[in-house]
């Protein structure tokens, strides 16, 4: 059975039951925009053009496993099954502001393992398709929706590292700010990297509007091999040409995390600031959030916030962001780690 995603097979449907493309239009605004149900959809349609549509249409790629709240933040972590038993997870963020946002994968797992996520312990499964990155926004809008909230910001910041998978991920982001589909703003929708310079420079080229976040997270070549694997093949002076290059008319967004005694020494920021230098980019400084596994320690908040201060002194635009979800395992590289506390049990 085709999904609702699936341009071709829904407009073979479309001629069949000779439905207009008015209101086909119709139809995928009220399930993608008003995040309604597929039978609430077909109401749009005339009675007699609605069994085609039933019959051949599945409306959620994805099914629900668990969910799990966070009792200090509200933040939300879903824990999808894929139709082939598969466990993928997206988290729902609701800071103060209001603009809620959600963080979702790209991938079954990643073959990047970096040491500061758990997700690589998982190793790689699979590729999503872009019916199953789609859906899970549309389930997160679909989830929310009695909350008189909807999804503003869209990260690709979940398991996976998106550049990998890049023809879906294009696609869909594509399809996340088509006013036909999603209708989000391309500020709104970010895609995260470790640093793949071949697909950032196709990301900059392809979607000038969407914002790119480069995972950076050590400007010192020696500590970012030792912490990101990937950076072997893509060292530090070719991810900065990407950067000054990048045709891209939103922020790019590097992502720092601080780690004790190994990315927030003085030689740190010293080399933070010198690959940096006048690039318009915004800086994120990231707590690091532990999980089962690592050996990793994270810097201590009160010297998290003075190399934040360091680095604007320098001039730089930075945030020291706050982690959300933490006591659900929902928070930046603890993705899966419920899996690989099963595991250890089982072991």
């Amino acid at each position: 059975m085709a999904t609702i995603y699936d341009e071709e097979a829904v407009e073979v449907l479309r001629k069949q039951a000779a439905v207009q493309p008015h209101t086909l239009k119709r139809f995928r605004n009220v399930l993608f925009k008003q995040a309604a149900g597929l039978e609430e959809a077909l109401e749009i349609l005339p009675v007699e053009q609605q069994a085609g549509f039933r019959e051949g249409l599945q409306a959620e790629v994805l099914t629900l496993h668990e969910a799990r709240v966070s009792e200090i933040d509200g933040a939300e972590k879903l824990i999808f099954r894929t139709v082939d038993d598969h466990l993928i997870e997206t988290v729902i963020l609701k800071p103060e502001s209001g603009r809620t946002a959600v963080c979702i994968s790209s991938q079954v797992g990643c073959a990047c393992y970096c040491s500061f996520c758990a997700t690589g312990l998982m190793g790689f499964s699979r590729n999503l398709s872009v019916a199953e990155i789609l859906d899970q926004v549309r389930w997160v809008n679909r989830r929310i929706k009695t909350e008189g909230r909807s999804v503003r910001n869209v990260v690709f910041m979940g398991m996976g590292e998106p550049l990998l998978n890049q023809a879906a991920v294009f696609e869909a982001v594509e399809r996340l700010v088509d006013p036909a589909w999603f209708n989000l703003s391309g500020s709104h929708v970010t895609v995260s990297t470790v640093g793949i310079a071949p697909g950032m420079r196709a990301f900059t080229e392809r979607l000038p509007t969407c914002r790119l976040a480069l995972s950076l997270h050590s400007a010192r070549q020696s500590v970012r091999e030792r912490i990101i694997p990937q950076a072997r093949k893509y060292p530090l002076s070719v991810l900065k040409e990407v950067l000054e290059k990048a045709e891209t008319r939103g922020t790019v967004m590097i992502e720092y995390i601080l780690l004790k005694d190994l990315t927030d020494r003085p030689e740190d920021l010293t080399a933070l600031v010198d690959f940096l230098g006048d690039l318009p980019v915004h800086l994120n400084l990231i707590p690091f959030n532990s999980f089962i596994g690592s050996n990793l320690e994270g810097t201590s908040y009160a010297n998290c916030t003075i190399f934040c201060n360091k680095l604007k002194n320098k001039g730089l635009k930075v945030t020291l962001r706050h982690s959300l979800g933490v006591d659900i395992m929902a928070a930046c590289g603890q993705l899966v780690q419920h899996k690989l506390k099963i595991d250890k049990n089982i072991d």
